[in-house]
């Protein structure tokens, strides 16, 4: 058996939406020590692959974190499998707010260093003396103390289409910039509140514990982050405090919280919070188009990859040739948002 996908990403994505099944999308993370990561990342592989289980899973000596889509009708299949692990028992699993089952369309697990890059020195502070949980009541109760701070530990694309209200966003592109700017926002000493929330949970894990090590005595994360945040308030009839879109690693690129858009197209300056990547396979730029511009460009990020994209396969190919792949996430868009405001 081949421990890993052979099969062409488009046929792959073509067969997931011309597909009828319903899927679960969900998401889960572990801070555990593993002793033989490779061991264990092939182990899974086989079971998730027999239960026809797609989605993205970092594993790494300090644990594993995983966005994933599993079958409806395996679904209590998939948690007993889960549970057969002994450290996996009882696992929180973050289900999502907005599922069309078209999430993830192929399985990809990787080994990593870390299973969250935060740069940080592990071995240089206690990463299990988190900061305390908060539930969506407790967070709504604290967050109206004048003594408290709410920090989004997500990157600025995240929050740029969705944030909590009064919540200090940090203008960073990854989790370890985000970790610098918080640390210089904070006043050494304080014992304000500091709320922390991410998507899931798993950053907040984190940098909480690195918040502690610093010396800050009253910090907070937002338990299941904002995922299981917007499901509690909704189901416990209390104020949703989270204004626009919960933005999510996968082909839906984000999950309406709340009716506001918050954000703009970054080509026109339209009132926007849909996110893409370039169709100018070269750039894959991430960043924010309305429908207008989409058509206007061919979802493409500018006129000149639009020009691109006109070209024949073998002509884009060769230009693509001895390029190195960047992952860039708007960098042209932050430009232009810049521009418009």
């Amino acid at each position: 058996m081949k421990l890993f996908n052979t099969i062409d990403s488009r046929i792959l994505k073509q067969k997931l939406h011309s597909s009828k099944e319903e899927r679960i999308t969900l998401s889960f993370y572990k801070y555990v020590k593993l002793k033989n990561p490779q061991l264990f990342r092939d182990h899974l592989y086989e079971v998730l692959i027999n239960l026809n289980v797609y989605g993205r899973i970092y594993v790494a000596h300090e644990g594993i974190n995983a966005q994933i889509s599993v079958p409806a009708k395996l679904y209590e299949a998939f948690k007993s499998s889960l549970n057969e692990i002994v450290f996996m028992r009882g696992l929180r699993l973050n289900t999502a707010i907005q599922d069309d089952g078209r999430s993830f369309f192929k399985l990809k697990i990787k080994v990593r260093n870390k299973i969250l890059a935060d740069g940080l020195n592990d071995k240089t502070f206690d990463v299990t003396n988190i900061g305390k949980h908060l539930s969506a009541l407790d967070f709504n109760t604290l967050a109206e103390d004048k003594d408290t701070i709410i920090i989004d530990m997500r990157n600025h694309y995240e929050s740029e289409v969705g944030h909590f209200k009064g919540a200090f966003c940090p203008d960073a592109d990854t989790f370890r910039d985000a970790l610098k700017i918080v640390e210089k926002k904070l006043d050494k000493g304080s014992e304000q509140h500091i709320i922390m929330y991410c998507t899931g949970g798993i950053r907040c894990e984190k940098a909480s514990a690195y918040f502690k090590h610093m010396g800050y005595p009253n910090v907070y994360q937002l338990e299941g982050g904002i995922i299981k945040y917007a499901r509690d308030v909704k189901h416990q009839g209390l104020e949703n405090k989270f204004v626009g879109k919960n933005f999510v690693f996968d082909e839906r690129m984000g999950e309406r919280i709340s009716d506001d858009i918050i954000s703009c197209c970054h080509q026109c300056g339209k009132p926007c919070d849909s996110h893409t990547n370039c169709n100018n396979v070269a750039c894959n730029l991430l960043f924010i188009q309305c429908d207008d511009c989409a058509q206007a460009y061919d979802g493409c990020c500018s006129a000149e990859c639009k020009e691109v994209t006109l070209l024949p396969p073998e002509e884009q190919k060769r230009l693509r040739k001895g390029k190195p792949k960047a992952k860039k996430m708007f960098s042209k868009g932050r430009i232009q948002q810049q521009i418009l405001t």
